[in-house]
């Protein structure tokens, strides 16, 4: 569960920069945070390390952070520019 939410967690990090990708980039991110946690509680009840689902939890963290705000300026700039092409 760990290297899942970690895997994510980069996919998710890394897409949140990048402009086509944001689209899907946050739902990386948010599926990571929950496999992470996920991986995490697994780790403590199995008295295992958790060090890849902690990784993963932050990567995924950012990512989401990141994604967001870009997303909705995505989205924003889409409609304003669609909007222009009416007059």
């Amino acid at each position: 569960m760990g290297v899942a939410g970690l895997i994510l967690g980069i996919l998710g990090a890394i897409g949140s920069f990048l402009p086509v990708v944001v689209f899907g980039a946050w739902l990386f991110a948010l599926i990571g945070i929950i496999i992470s946690a996920i991986g995490m509680k697994k780790a403590k009840a199995e008295n295992q390390p958790s060090g890849v689902a902690v990784a993963g939890l932050v990567l995924s963290i950012v990512g989401f952070v990141i994604a967001l705000p870009n997303l909705i300026c995505a989205i924003a700039c889409a409609s304003a520019v669609r909007g222009l092409g009416a007059w």
